[in-house]
C-alpha cells in the first residue's frame, strides 16, 4: 500500500527488496526535507527483480568469474564501447579508444575494461562486474520472458495508493515499459535517475512499445514525468528525454559528485525531493 514504489537498476541480484529499501530511504527522506518536505517521508517500498538474474548453484558467490574473453555478443561490446567513449569524454583520467598506447592490452575490449576501471563510475568494480552489468541489460532488452516477469514485479507493487515511481538506470526503462503496459499503473508520476532510455540502438530502439517516426511514446496514462541526470553520469548518456519523448518531460541535471550515477546522491537532491513531492500532491 505504498504511495512511493522504486525501481532499482542493475547488480542487485545478491540484495533484496528490504535490504534496497533501506539502503535508498535514508537518502529518499533526505531529499525530501531538502523540498520542504516533513519527517517521516511518505511510505515507499522496492519492486524488486534482481533474483531473477541471480545464477543458480556453483561455488561463487556470483557465477563463474568473468573476463574481457567472455564478451563475445555484440551488444555486451557496444555497451561496453559507448561508455567506454562516455567516459574519457567526461574524465581526463580514461584513455580513449583513440588513444592506443596508453593501454597495453591488444584486444579492443580489454582495453575498454583497463580504461572504464580508471573512471569515477567503475572505480573498484572488477572486470566481471562490469560483464555482468551489460549482460543484465541486455538480457533484459532481448529475453522476451525476463522482460514480462521484470515488469510484472512492479506491476505486483503497484496498488491504488501509488502516486510516484522512482526509477533509477535500467530500472527507468523497466518502469517506462511497465507504464507503458500496464492499464492498472494510472494516475503515476514517473521520476527517473540516471536513465539510459535516451541510448539509441542499444535502448531506445528497442522499447516496447517502439517509438514511433523517431519519438519514443509517453509512458501509458502516467500524469507527469520528470527526468534527472547528473552531467558526469556515462549511463544516461542522452540527458535530455524530452528531445525524443517529447516537451512534457521535465529534464533537470544535478551535481553528484564523484558518485554520478549512484542512486544516493541522486535521491538526496533536492530537485528529486521536489519530483516527489509534486507527484504525491
Amino acid at each position: 500500500m505504498s504511495q512511493i514504489v522504486l525501481v532499482h537498476g542493475i547488480g542487485q541480484q545478491l540484495k533484496g527488496p528490504e535490504s534496497l529499501l533501506a539502503y535508498w530511504y535514508p537518502a529518499l527522506c533526505d531529499g525530501w526535507l531538502l523540498a520542504g518536505g516533513d519527517v517521516p517521508c511518505a511510505d515507499a517500498s522496492v519492486a524488486f527483480y534482481g533474483d531473477l538474474f541471480r545464477p543458480k548453484g556453483g561455488r561463487g558467490l556470483d557465477g563463474p568469474l568473468l573476463d574481457a574473453s567472455d564478451v563475445m555478443d555484440p551488444d555486451d561490446s557496444e555497451w561496453l564501447r559507448a561508455w567506454w567513449e562516455e567516459a574519457a569524454r567526461l574524465e581526463s583520467a580514461v584513455p580513449g579508444p583513440t588513444d592506443p598506447g596508453r593501454t597495453r592490452a591488444p584486444q579492443w575490449i580489454q582495453r575498454a575494461l583497463d580504461a572504464l576501471s580508471h573512471s569515477a563510475f567503475f572505480a573498484g568494480c572488477s572486470e566481471h562486474l562490469m560483464i555482468s552489468g551489460v549482460r543484465q541489460v541486455r538480457l533484459y532488452l532481448t529475453e522476451s520472458l525476463t522482460r514480462q516477469a521484470v515488469r510484472e514485479r512492479v506491476t505486483a507493487c503497484v496498488t491504488h495508493d501509488t502516486r510516484v515511481i522512482v526509477a533509477h538506470s535500467l530500472g527507468s526503462v523497466v518502469a517506462y515499459e511497465a507504464l507503458s503496459a500496464s492499464p492498472k499503473l494510472s494516475g503515476i508520476s514517473l521520476v527517473t535517475l540516471g536513465s539510459p532510455l535516451g541510448i539509441r540502438n542499444l535502448v531506445f530502439d528497442r522499447l516496447e512499445p517502439p517509438p514511433v517516426a523517431g519519438r519514443g511514446l509517453w509512458p501509458g496514462s502516467a500524469v507527469r514525468w520528470t527526468n534527472i541526470a547528473d552531467q558526469g553520469d556515462i549511463v544516461a548518456l542522452n540527458k535530455q528525454l524530452s528531445a525524443l519523448f517529447g516537451g512534457r518531460i521535465t529534464d533537470v541535471l544535478v551535481h553528484n559528485g564523484a558518485k554520478a550515477h549512484d542512486v544516493r546522491p541522486y535521491l538526496t537532491a533536492k530537485e528529486t525531493g521536489q519530483a516527489i513531492a509534486e507527484g504525491l500532491s
